[in-house]
């Protein structure tokens, strides 16, 4: 099992930027795939982004491409994710979430450990 905990959310002026912050604990983290997901308010959780376990890979949303950068520290069991230019329409709960592979992907259902969000706000 490995356990998910969120940080660095807030609210932000579009144009801004904020870094998000996921900790893990439990099992060796190095060998869970990680991503990052978010929901809006009556919308469907969506992909962002997701990093293979030794962080060689990566994928990203059409929409964040460019804007958004996700990373890992296996020596600090940490998943980050850096978030450029933010614009109201990111305004989301965003959550971490692993699974014990080398990759997993797009798919939310793929994934079975959560965290418990972190919301990010951008103002117009």
């Amino acid at each position: 099992q490995v356990q998910l905990v969120e940080s660095g959310g807030g609210l932000v002026q579009a144009g801004g930027s904020l870094r998000l912050s996921c900790a893990a604990s439990g099992r060796t983290f190095s060998t869970y795939a990680m991503g990052w997901f978010r929901q809006a308010p009556g919308k469907e959780r969506e992909f962002v982004a997701a990093i293979s376990r030794s962080g060689g890979s990566t994928s990203y949303a059409d929409s964040v491409k460019g804007r958004f950068t996700i990373s890992r520290d296996n020596a600090k069991n940490t998943v980050y994710l850096q978030m450029n230019s933010l614009k109201p329409e990111d305004t989301a709960v965003y959550y971490c979430a692993a699974d014990y592979a080398n990759w997993v992907g797009t798919r939310h259902a793929s994934y079975h450990h959560w965290g418990q969000g972190t919301q990010v706000t951008v103002s117009s």
